[in-house]
């Protein structure tokens, strides 16, 4: 069982928004609030965080009303500045670089942008969510991919090896050292002297502690 985390939840679709609200609780967990726009999540949040109720964790739609463009992801860069300790995990139809890029380019703690075909994958979706209130990352398979790929970027990676690259976008995926060395089927030594090189070419030294991991994603975001 993970740990017990306090959910809201900002989805304009009513069916999903109840699913969600289902995959979570019947995990044990405790969605405190469920909204359909951008305007009324960051009122709740403000409310409950007044309460001395700040949730661990807020999982939001990308696109909400009344426009249907970017409300999900604003409110959700607007609550971070407000609350930085707040866990964001955005769900969005399709890979939209511009909203990944501009949610990861705060703080490098708490943040996840997943699919929302993701969702079906309940154990997977259940686990970003814990991870991303805890502090954690937790980017789609195929928001790293399509990121990583952009032929703007490659002087940044120039230094790193394919294997360094394939290693950097499981990182940003959100896995541990083992869980990459299963996917590569290699040892878990092996990964660890691969992120060392990682953190080495793009200039992380040691005293960034932990959130070394997440920041070699953002330096090749932010480059």
């Amino acid at each position: 069982m993970e740990d017990r985390v306090r959910v809201v939840i900002a989805e304009d679709s009513v069916l999903l928004r109840e699913g969600l609200t289902r995959l979570l609780t019947d995990r044990g967990h405790d969605v405190v609030a469920g909204v359909g726009d951008g305007e009324a999540l960051v009122k709740t949040v403000n409310d409950l965080a007044a309460q001395g109720e700040l949730p661990d964790v807020v999982v939001a739609d990308v696109r909400m009303p009344p426009t249907h463009t970017d409300e999900g992801v604003r409110a959700a860069v607007k609550l971070r500045k407000v609350h930085p300790e707040l866990g964001v995990l955005v769900l969005s139809q399709y890979v939209e670089e511009q909203y990944a890029t501009e949610l990861l380019a705060g703080s490098s703690r708490g943040v996840g942008y997943l699919l929302k075909d993701r969702v079906a994958e309940v154990r997977e979706f259940v686990d970003a969510v814990v991870r991303v209130a805890g502090g954690g990352t937790a980017l789609d398979p195929e928001v790293v991919a399509q990121l990583l790929g952009r032929s703007r970027k490659q002087d940044v990676l120039a230094g790193l090896t394919p294997r360094e690259r394939e290693v950097l976008g499981l990182m940003a995926e959100g896995r541990t050292n083992s869980a990459i060395a299963r996917a590569l089927v290699v040892s878990d030594g092996a990964v660890e002297k691969h992120v060392s090189n990682i953190f080495l070419k793009l200039g992380l030294s040691p005293s960034d502690g932990d959130h070394r991991r997440v920041l070699a994603v953002l330096t090749y975001l932010n480059s």
